[in-house]
């Protein structure tokens, strides 16, 4: 089994801004611009707090009417979906051959992350924090069931059509990766997780910034990361001077390019039980939201 770390979302040169994090510790990725895409920012669900259109127009100064690159596109309440629905991620080109050279497909985890940053509503609108900094968190998982070529797509499976990655070329490395049913991992026990979804409050245990760092690609991660005496290495980090053993875990100096990070389990067993805690905090979450509701309904 393999765990990618893949970078998605708002960022310094997609977007231009940060996607936010609410007071409430509520986190909600903003996908990239694309004007080829047949869906509108207003067109997608944002939060409780705040329409993703509105968001888009008070952060960046896009339009609202701006289209967007729904993908990975993992919460059914994102925008209205056919009969059969599951959540999907479409990758093409340079960063589809990464995943291939690693071979990527059934049974491996993508772990998405983006940039981050806290917000705050004024009278003008939602506006980030001042003195806060930019952060590289995660926001959602996707336990891949088939690996597909667009142009293979079965035309009777209209239920995907939407997606971005429908609409470029139908060239070979054009290809969506569907969800699992459920996440279950290798040598643990059924943990009644999905296959795919979304963290919704933010947690220290998503963030992948070093907390004392002011760059959001000098991460902190767990001691067990550190690729010294390990017969392989995430993917674009085999250089050891990115990597420094220090006080709470191991630091990484993560590439600014490349979106696909691929970490071998065979060779990091721990990363699995890691994986489990990680979405264990959307479970848990999740029944929160719920008693919550029930009290309150």
């Amino acid at each position: 089994m393999k765990i990618i770390l893949s970078r998605k979302g708002f960022d310094s040169t997609s977007g231009g801004v940060p996607s936010p994090i609410f007071p409430d510790g509520r986190m909600l990725s903003l996908p990239i611009p694309d004007k080829q895409s047949h869906i509108c920012y207003e067109e997608i669900c944002g939060c409780e707090s705040a329409t993703m259109g509105v968001l888009v127009e008070q952060l960046s100064s896009m339009p609202r009417t701006h289209r967007a690159h729904l993908d990975p596109d993992l919460s059914s309440q994102s925008i209205p979906r056919l009969n059969g629905w599951r959540p999907i991620f479409g990758q093409v080109g340079a960063s589809e051959g990464h995943l291939q050279n690693q071979h990527v497909g059934r049974g491996d985890v993508f772990l998405f992350f983006g940039l981050f940053r806290r917000i705050e509503e004024s009278p003008k609108g939602w506006r980030y924090i001042r003195g806060t900094r930019p952060i590289h968190a995660l926001f959602g998982w996707l336990k891949v069931a088939e690996r597909i070529p667009v142009s293979s797509w079965p035309s009777t499976e209209r239920w995907a059509l939407y997606h971005p990655h429908f609409v470029r070329s139908p060239h070979p490395s054009n290809v969506i990766y569907t969800s699992s049913k459920s996440l279950c991992l290798p040598n643990l026990p059924s943990n009644g997780i999905a296959g795919a979804g979304i963290f919704q409050f933010y947690s220290p245990k998503l963030q992948l910034t070093d907390p004392k760092s002011i760059r959001p690609g000098r991460w902190l991660l767990p001691e067990w990361f550190n690729p010294e005496q390990r017969a392989s290495n995430l993917s674009f980090h085999s250089d050891a001077s990115r990597w420094e053993t220090g006080k709470g875990g191991v630091f990484l100096s993560s590439v600014s390019r490349g979106q696909e990070f691929v970490l071998n389990c065979d060779d990091y067993p721990e990363a699995i039980p890691w994986l489990q805690s990680l979405v264990s905090i959307s479970k848990a979450m999740g029944s929160q939201i719920s008693s919550v509701t029930r009290r309150t309904g």
